[in-house]
């Protein structure tokens, strides 16, 4: 049984403004008292405006979707209780240019000594996949293999269009604001495990990063856990559009463990070709075109078939593990200006750009950040700290 955890990421508002509020560590031990959340489920961010939960490691997608939905309601209620709102969106949509205030921890303080804009403007959210793998040597050939489909993977995710106010005109604004940092983007092809741990620890003794957790690639080894994390994708507006992306990247990391079982040669595209296809999938999400893993354009639709086409037998085999996953289909390519979920943040963003007294009529400041369907998980398992896969 491959296993998955899921991470993700929300900002704090102000329910009138619709401006980010410093009101983490309030809203993180809040939450930690409910009954059925334990507190390491629920952790501060970078940022002071934002929150970060994770669920136990899971068997299966239902299980999964009960967990974030147990724990959006947890988050949720802790918000309000100190007057804020969650909202699950890659990006701030409104900021007034005063300087966020950033969470007291050692790193974090390091962080923004060393790039103070780039903390100011990192109100951005998303959702990281973590799954199973067998070893580090497995990993790393996962990775390599998971590189071409990374940018389809963005752009399916897509849900932040809006800053500081206004269209962006990108589907993934997030994408584009997390690509500054100096480990960051596409990850390198390895040629085996010591390979990667050769290049990372030279990063360390260069001075550039100053430990493993600032290695900002959209897939990377966990550093703490025997998984694969996937963090291409933007946090989704509900746990029904979160779901299905988990269950895609868990029968895409599965199908590539298969084909590296098997010898098949892993797809090793110029570095230059992968930049150019992430940067086109933040700007045009699923609508248009897309790039697939042979470096060609094509019409995102039929990259998209490819895809699925792709997993499609580790996502059956998924929904035979023992406590049963339901049939997730990812959200379908939109035809314009991205995909659904980035539709539906424009759909709600007011003629002539946002104004903070029109901040609560936002669809990201809703009482409750659009759940879902899924019920939630029984039992509330109390993981080890940290621990999301």
């Amino acid at each position: 049984m491959t296993t998955i955890g899921v991470e993700e990421e929300y900002l704090l508002l102000d329910p009138v403004t619709g401006l980010p509020v410093p009101l983490a560590d309030k809203v993180r031990r809040a939450a930690g008292l409910a009954p059925f959340v334990a507190e390491q489920e629920v952790q501060s961010e970078l940022l002071q405006a934002q929150v970060e939960v994770a669920t136990p490691v899971c068997g299966t997608l239902d299980e999964a979707g009960g967990h974030l939905l147990r724990l959006r309601h947890a988050v949720t209620a802790a918000a309000e209780r100190h007057g804020c709102r969650v909202a699950p969106s890659g990006t701030a949509p409104l900021r007034d240019g005063r300087p966020e205030a950033v969470t007291d921890k050692v790193r974090y303080r390091e962080l923004l000594s060393r790039a103070p804009q780039l903390v100011a403007e990192q109100l951005v959210n998303g959702m990281h996949v973590h799954v199973a793998v067998p070893g580090r040597e497995e990993g790393v050939q996962v990775v390599n293999r998971l590189r071409p489909w990374l940018p389809v993977l963005t752009a399916l995710s897509a849900n932040s269009p809006l800053w500081e106010g206004h269209d962006t005109g990108f589907a993934s604004w997030r994408t584009v604001v997390f690509g500054r940092w100096p480990v960051s983007g596409m990850p390198p092809y390895f040629t085996d495990a010591a390979d990667h741990d050769r290049r990372v620890q030279r990063l360390l003794r260069s001075g550039l990063i100053s430990d493993v957790g600032q290695v900002y690639w959209l897939a990377r080894l966990s550093a703490r856990y025997p998984t694969i994390e996937v963090r291409c994708l933007d946090v989704q507006l509900s746990v029904d559009d979160a779901v299905p992306l988990a269950g895609l990247v868990r029968a895409l990391v599965t199908t590539e463990l298969a084909a590296a079982a098997a010898g098949e040669p892993a797809p090793d595209l110029a570095p230059e070709l992968l930049r150019a296809a992430l940067w086109h999938a933040a700007r045009h999400g699923a609508g248009g075109t897309l790039v697939g893993p042979d470096g060609d354009s094509r019409p995102a639709r039929e990259v998209l078939d490819a895809l699925l086409g792709h997993v499609a037998p580790a996502a059956r085999r998924g929904r035979g593990h023992p406590a049963g996953d339901r049939p997730h289909r990812p959200p379908p390519a939109g035809r314009d200006r991205g995909g659904p979920p980035a539709r539906r943040l424009r759909a709600g963003r007011p003629a002539g750009g946002h104004r903070p007294d029109r901040g609560a009529r936002h669809p990201v400041l809703t009482r409750h950040p659009a759940p879902g369907t899924h019920r939630p998980a029984p039992g509330a398992r109390r993981p080890p700290p940290g621990a999301s896969s």
